[in-house]
């Protein structure tokens, strides 16, 4: 069963005097690209959450968020009443015209943006408060696994799909290598004619099968046909492995090509290149498989 790299959690953690709201998101990368947003009152238990997510997570481009509101009398921040007191008896004692009581409010406005206005005090976080943070962020990991996989099965439908698509044309192709063979005796034996020289007949059998064997696509067949095979396995197997199926999918890619390069027959040139449409098709979707 494969897994995709796309995903995304969501855990709501209701506190007496708070809301914490986690979300995880993930894209395809090589390698886990983890990008935490957290308020500085955590950045302790960082490392910590950041080393589960990991652990659950393995690969992907994935941006962790946490987010707190304030949901009862306690913030962390207060007015610094005599930065702000300072401040206004500065731009007071400036002289300024029209300075009098019907300006006190935008004094204020303007204090209030000045620096250490406001200070915050740093908090030390509650372990009780923590465990319960963990839990959500179990939970958000549950939920974004359990998008991984939904999306896996998606993505395991279509490259089956493909796969059976590039079986099929690889029939076809077999099923028109006798014409093929047939074609190319005709445009030799034509090119002799042409030419209206007279020729040893048992030379010209040798030349010919000397020539169909340097073109003969039998082992590429048979070499396609189990990399399909091992392909189609690796999907079923217990883990997602997509590394492993890129680097299965880079020799099916040889022997496409390698029949391409042998066939010099066109409507067995137009199959290849069908199989090569569907071959890019699932390099796209590997990229994507965890």
């Amino acid at each position: 069963m494969i897994q995709s790299m796309t995903g995304f959690g969501k855990s709501v953690l209701q506190l007496p005097n708070k809301k914490i709201t986690i979300e995880i998101k993930s894209l395809n990368s090589k390698n886990l690209d983890l990008n935490a947003r957290i308020p500085s009152q955590y950045r302790e238990k960082e490392l910590i959450m950041r080393n589960t997510i990991s652990s659950a997570l393995k690969r992907g481009k994935v941006d962790f968020s946490l987010y707190v509101e304030q949901s009862g009398d306690e913030t962390s921040a207060s007015v610094n009443a005599e930065a702000v007191k300072n401040y206004i008896k500065q731009m007071q004692d400036l002289n300024l015209p029209n300075i009098g009581s019907k300006h006190d409010i935008q004094l204020l406005e303007i204090a209030m943006r000045l620096p250490d206005a406001l200070k915050t005090e740093r908090e030390e976080i509650d372990e009780t408060e923590f465990a319960e943070i963990e839990k959500a962020l179990e939970e958000a990991l549950t939920e974004i696994n359990e998008f991984r996989t939904a999306e896996g099965a998606a993505l395991e439908k279509d490259l089956k799909l493909r796969v059976s698509n590039i079986a099929d044309l690889l029939n076809e192709i077999m099923q028109i290598n006798p014409e093929r063979v047939e074609n190319v005796r005709e445009r030799l034996r034509k090119g002799i004619e042409d030419l209206k020289e007279n020729v040893d007949e048992n030379r010209f059998e040798q030349e010919l099968v000397y020539y169909i064997e340097k073109y003969d696509i039998t082992e590429e067949e048979v070499r396609l046909k189990n990399h399909l095979s091992y392909f189609t396995e690796t999907l079923g197997t217990e883990d997602s492995n997509g590394r492993k199926l890129g680097f299965i999918g880079q020799e099916m890619g040889r022997e496409i090509n390698t029949i391409g390069s042998k066939s010099n027959y066109a409507p067995m040139q137009q199959l290849v290149v069908q199989m090569k449409d569907e071959l890019e098709k699932i390099k796209e979707q590997v990229l994507n498989v965890l």
